[in-house]
């Protein structure tokens, strides 16, 4: 690649970094609209040298940081967590700058060249993957080739079938290499902040034969309504495949309970409230927001594995879901003095009522505590205060532990002094947790007797043992669990055209179902039930 004309001295590593963040922070600050296009396009080829340049000064420099252990005069156990709590960049990124760390030792070839702004770093690691997969031996010399090819502007897919090429040859035709293969199998699912989830996978070949056929057959397209892209298909065919796998019941349980899908919902999107409360609009909102933070928690923290929805996605998985609601208290530190108080009122002491036992002094007879001195209560429980009974204090004792279990950011200390925005007192505490009513196994198995296929009006082939149970009327909304409001569908026409793109489903009298769209421009109509016999 091209080299900068002219490029001042450097005499020390400490002059080389303040002329590398000085450089930076002009290019950042400066306003590229009123560049040239043709320092446009200098800019960017140099700052994709410049990537390759820093990938390798780092990798060098994280190698020779790690062999000296210097992570641990910061009290970090590996480079991979200081880099985390010093850089501050995130494990996926720490991962990555370690993995080129190692790459000094087995590609130095590769990293000479990205040292040198030779190749890119895409192409280098590109590059260190095809020939990682290699016996050692054989690496060095196979950087060697694929580098300098690369150098002479050959394109990634002829470099691709150069790197097969010299794979074949550098491999003995034994059974091995199928196991060498199959070790580099591997699936990766991580959650994103919003609580989505990014797969990566490395498959075998069989692997993805078996994977392609699932999805090619849940994917086709499901009617002239269907305008999903291929890839939402795919992911659509992915989620279906696992909801039945899940609904058969084959897979093995787990500490003898049979596997279950979880996912947290928060109470705006399973009730509906009083929409004319202000107070309960203002209280849903800010729960709704701690609940958004929860989930962007779980995401980076490690959750337990339930899936965190809201709105029409929410509302799909919970009109055929068992529900179960658990109750959350926020503690309140500024009630428990009054709490002690009243619990001390309560057991007979306090100020004022008593003095403090001692079990090793005893009067002149040695009979007993030495009786209260004139003007001084006596020793031991002493009997409740005027005015005040053994009901009434227990009463206080029940409404401050409700208070400190509310806490200034719970539900009755908002209603009752409506303190939006106070900071939570601490860590939730689950106070309850109960089931509501979910589909009994009956209803369920009378759905899908009475309707064989999936109710859909523009018609569907779905048998109803793939289907779901949908609430014509949501729970939310006051629809009951009867057989009369529910009825079957497959998982595209219940979670992506009811609950995502907004259908709506009615059942009519004579037991033909209507469909249409939000803005009601299309209508669907199903055929009329056929006519019984006799």
């Amino acid at each position: 690649m091209d080299q900068l004309s002219t490029a001042p001295a450097v005499t020390s590593e400490t002059d080389a970094l303040q002329m590398l963040e000085s450089a930076l922070s002009y290019l950042s600050a400066a306003d590229p609209t009123q560049m040239p296009t043709v320092i446009q396009a200098q800019a960017l080829t140099s700052l994709e040298r410049a990537d390759a340049r820093t990938t390798a000064a780092r990798a060098s420099i994280l190698a020779a940081f790690t062999a000296s252990q210097g992570y641990r005069e910061d009290a970090d156990y590996s480079p991979r967590s200081w880099l985390i709590h010093r850089t501050r960049v995130t494990k996926a990124t720490a991962g990555d700058h370690a993995g080129w760390a190692r790459r000094t030792r087995t590609h130095p070839r590769i990293l000479a060249a990205l040292a040198a702004a030779d190749i890119s770093k895409s192409y280098a690691r590109t590059i260190c993957g095809w020939t990682g997969r290699l016996p050692g031996n054989c690496q060095d010399n196979a950087d060697a080739i694929l580098v300098s090819a690369a150098q002479m502007g050959m394109e990634l897919p002829d470099l691709a079938a150069l790197a097969a090429e010299i794979e074949a040859r550098s491999r003995p035709d034994t059974a091995d290499e199928d196991g060498l293969r199959f070790e580099d199998r591997a699936v990766k699912l991580e959650t994103t902040f919003g609580g989505a989830g990014v797969m990566t996978a490395d498959l075998t070949p069989e692997c993805a034969a078996v994977v392609t056929a699932v999805l090619d057959a849940l994917s086709a397209p499901r009617g002239a309504e269907d305008d999903r892209s291929h890839v939402q298909r795919y992911h659509d065919a992915l989620e279906e495949a696992c909801r039945r796998l899940v609904a058969a019941g084959l897979l093995p349980e787990r500490a003898g309970q049979p596997v279950k899908v979880s996912a947290h919902i928060y109470l705006a999107d399973l009730i509906d409230l009083d929409l004319d409360s202000k107070l309960q609009e203002e209280w849903t909102e800010r729960v709704r927001g701690q609940w958004a933070a929860a989930r962007a928690a779980a995401s980076l923290g490690g959750s337990d594995g339930a899936a965190w929805l809201d709105g029409e996605a929410a509302e799909g998985l919970a009109c055929d879901a068992s529900v179960t609601p658990v109750v959350f208290g926020t503690v309140n530190p500024g009630v428990i003095e009054d709490l002690i108080r009243f619990c001390l009122d309560l057991a007979g002491h306090g100020p004022g009522r008593c003095t403090p036992t001692h079990t090793d002094h005893t009067g002149p007879d040695h009979s007993g505590p030495d009786p209260a001195r004139p003007g001084e209560p006596l020793p031991g429980p002493q009997p409740l205060p005027a005015g005040l009974s053994r009901d009434s204090l227990e009463q206080h004792v029940i409404g401050k532990a409700v208070e400190l279990l509310s806490g200034p950011g719970g539900l009755a200390s908002f209603l009752r002094r409506r303190e939006l925005g106070a900071r939570l007192g601490g860590p939730s505490q689950p106070l309850d947790v109960g089931y509501s009513d979910d589909v009994p196994a009956g209803i369920r198995n009378a759905v899908k007797a009475r309707d064989r296929f999936c109710q859909w009006a523009g018609g569907c082939d779905q048998p109803a043992s793939a289907c779901e149970v949908h609430h014509l009327r949501h729970k939310g909304h006051g629809g009951e669990t009867s057989l009369a409001n529910c009825i079957s569908l497959c998982f595209f026409h219940h979670a992506v055209m009811i609950h995502r793109v907004g259908w709506t489903l009615v059942r009519n009298p004579d037991g033909t179902t209507t469909a249409w769209n939000r803005d009601r421009s299309k209508v669907l109509r199903s055929h009329s039930p056929p006519a019984r016999a006799g």
